[in-house]
């Protein structure tokens, strides 16, 4: 793997910290991120280019990624698309200077974690990073597993099942269904959800939420118990012997019957 200009040698962490590989075809960026990143206690190695990044996530094996999206030759989109494709998930922080969300989008239903847009604070980067490491390893210290039907949750290990098979969620993807398990028919709003899950609120975010919900029905099929409260939120089935008389039941457009209206909401 050839140098790239930024790239930093130090790639030791301090204790609880990992590694993370900055992708940033913009040395002076890449400089930026390095510095703040270390000064967090990450261990940081910095590439400039598509090609490189895969070889570097291939061969460091780094505990997140920081990932441009306007690189050249192989952009970031493409470079999340080629990882996931391989079986890697190492959670990606996508870094964008386009306005247009449509990027925003994609990377997200290729399986990004979450994103922050140029010009950006490195400080709401790092902490947006921390957010997405602690989905990544959890911090559920006993063993736990959530269940919905066939459907199975080890909040210990992160291993989401159906029926027994293996299913691969992001870390973002399996902290937002764990959430809702976590109070099976409790409603949430768009704007609960970007704070309980990802930490943050942002009046343009709700469109990230609804990404990753359907990213998690499209993984679970069948078998994912999110409902959508028209007009409200999302929320995780509950099991029929929880549900309550009179409570709101799927049916089977997106909606839930019998649920109130109140009405659209920013």
């Amino acid at each position: 793997m050839s140098p790239e200009p930024g790239a930093s040698a130090d790639r030791r962490p301090v204790p609880g910290r990992g590694l993370v590989l900055v992708v940033e075809d913009e040395p002076a960026i890449a400089d930026v991120l390095r510095l703040n990143l270390r000064a967090a206690g990450y261990g940081v190695e910095v590439v400039g280019d598509g090609a490189s990044a895969l070889e570097a996530a291939r061969d460091l094996r780094p505990s997140a990624i920081v990932l441009d999206i306007g690189l050249p030759v192989l952009d970031g989109i493409e470079v999340c698309r080629r990882l996931r494709g391989r079986g890697d998930w190492t959670p990606v922080l996508f870094v964008t200077a386009r306005e247009d969300e449509v990027d925003r989008i994609v990377g997200l239903e290729l399986g990004a974690d979450d994103y922050v847009t140029k010009p950006f604070s490195p400080r709401e980067l790092v902490a947006r990073l921390g957010g997405v490491l602690r989905r990544t390893r959890g911090e559920t210290t006993t063993a736990e597993v959530l269940r919905a039907g066939e459907l199975t949750l080890d909040l210990t290990s992160h291993e989401v099942r159906i029926a027994g098979r293996e299913i691969a969620l992001t870390a973002t993807e399996f902290d937002l269904l764990s959430h809702l398990l976590r109070r099976p028919g409790v409603v949430f709003t768009r704007e609960q959800l970007l704070s309980d899950v990802w930490g943050y609120a942002a009046t343009a975010g709700a469109r990230t939420v609804d990404v990753h919900v359907a990213q998690v029905r499209a993984k679970l099929g069948d078998a994912s118990p999110i409902r959508t409260v028209r007009s409200v939120g999302y929320a995780a089935e509950r099991a029929p012997r929880d549900r309550p008389a009179g409570a709101p039941t799927d049916t089977g457009d997106g909606a839930l019957e019998g649920a109130s209206d109140p009405g659209p909401r920013s």
